[in-house]
């Protein structure tokens, strides 16, 4: 991506969106996830997980995770433990944020089934069913993140899935982080994994001596449990694929600068990779969280990090709130802040986007960690075609009907002219037998 130095230490692209080159749009709108790259590299270790199980999983958890384990089930002694330690404080506010994510996906449910008349004698109907089997990747590596486990297991759990497992990388000492366990047990989780990476969803997807099978494996994770997700899909569905974080902020000149850079800087935090725009059509807004972010990125703490994501980071503007829509729907991102003075002339315009955040007071980790929507997401563009993880994934629907002769006489004629037209004959007369017709002998 083309760009212009804002200090030695912090880059990003800063221009009006109508002088943004077409190799500069590209970048900004492709957000390259690197599947290819890693593409042979996960086959060969998901073919080992596949053919050998236990053996192979151990293998790659040492190899990549420098841990040799003889059982990667985490054991209620180890529950036990890591729960007690746990400060009380923390464990309520866990608790707090478990209860408004269940409240938020119990209002999500669908009638479990429903029927309707389309005309006498023919009553169409639908029945939800839930998956009988999911696994939850929690990733690890720079942090840990107890928030997705609940964001993965509590739905899981409201749709009513019978069992559900989670699989999270373990530590160098071969634990898990205490918090993410505790999370495991106040969302409701049969059983937790020492497991990451590819092994892990291998693992997941043809079931080893020691992890069941799914039908069903959510979560985010790097390039690797991508790709991996991505080629596992004939014998377990996934969620959808996820890339690195990424976040627009649409914003006009009601917008405080302080704040706007604020949340700039926090999607950078996440990874060297995360992706952060803010497009304005205000070019005061913009040189003010220009000169904001310049500031902030120096006193933050994970500053080595958000300045190598700012490398991603871009700050457009634009003539008309309207031109700053279109943008951001071709962009589709994964989350959406809209810090405008009539912010419903923009929510009703967007047509794209993962989850929404509405106002000044409505900035991404409070969606994150614990307003109740969730917070898997899909990124790089596939919000285009994508729902955020919400109850339907955890659901399948069949479709009912109950014909009477009557109502089935009454699409008699409709169901053998468009059957012979297709050359169906046997499809004809089966509707024909119905009515008194006989093969001939």
């Amino acid at each position: 991506m083309g760009s212009d130095y804002i200090s030695e230490m912090v880059i990003m692209l800063f221009k009006k969106l109508s002088d943004v080159s077409e190799a500069e749009m590209q970048g900004l709108l492709s957000r390259e996830s690197g599947l290819a790259d890693v593409g042979e590299t996960v086959s060969a270790v998901l073919a080992d997980v596949r053919e050998k199980g236990d053996a192979a999983v151990r293998e790659y958890t040492k190899k990549f995770d420098k841990v040799d384990f003889t059982d990667f089930e985490v054991s209620e002694e180890e529950f036990e433990k890591a729960i007690s330690g746990i400060d009380a404080g923390l464990l309520e506010h866990l608790k707090t944020a478990a209860s408004n994510i269940r409240a938020f996906h119990e209002a999500q449910l669908p009638e479990s089934t429903w029927f309707m008349e389309l005309k006498p004698g023919i009553v169409l109907g639908q029945k939800a069913t839930p998956l009988e089997s999911v696994g939850a990747y929690a990733p690890g590596g720079r942090a840990s993140y107890p928030s997705t486990v609940l964001m993965t297991v509590i739905p899981a759990r409201v749709a009513g899935v019978e069992q559900v497992i989670v699989c999270t990388p373990p530590r160098a000492d071969g634990s898990v982080h205490p918090l993410t366990l505790a999370a495991a047990k106040v969302a409701g989780a049969d059983r937790v994994f020492k497991l990451g990476g590819v092994q892990a969803v291998g693992a997941m997807a043809y079931g080893t001596e020691s992890v069941p099978k799914v039908d069903k494996i959510v979560g985010p994770g790097n390039v690797f449990v991508t790709s991996a997700k991505m080629q596992v899909r004939d014998v377990a569905e996934i969620d959808f694929p996820a890339g690195p974080s990424e976040v627009l902020i649409i914003a006009d000149g009601s917008a405080d600068a302080v704040m706007v850079a604020s949340d700039i800087i926090a999607q950078a935090e996440h990874d060297p990779n995360s992706v952060s725009v803010l497009v304005t059509s205000s070019e005061a807004l913009a040189k003010a969280v220009r000169d904001e972010v310049k500031v902030q990125a120096e006193q933050t703490a994970r500053s080595e990090i958000v300045k190598v994501s700012l490398e991603n980071a871009a700050i457009l503007t634009e003539s008309s709130l309207e031109k700053c829509i279109d943008f951001s729907n071709k962009f589709a991102p994964e989350h959406l802040e809209i810090i405008v003075s009539d912010e419903d002339f923009v929510l009703d315009r967007i047509k794209n986007a993962g989850s929404i955040f509405v106002g000044a007071y409505a900035p991404v980790p409070v969606g994150d960690y614990a307003s109740g929507t969730n917070h898997v997401l899909p990124t790089a563009g596939y919000a285009r075609i994508y729902s955020g993880l919400n109850i339907n994934h955890f659901m399948k629907y069949s479709t009912i009907q109950k014909i009477s002769r009557g109502g089935l006489e009454s699409l008699k004629e409709t169901v053998i002219a468009l059957a012979e037209e297709e050359g169906l004959i046997a499809h004809a007369d089966a509707i024909r037998a119905r009515f008194g017709w006989k093969p001939p002998k």
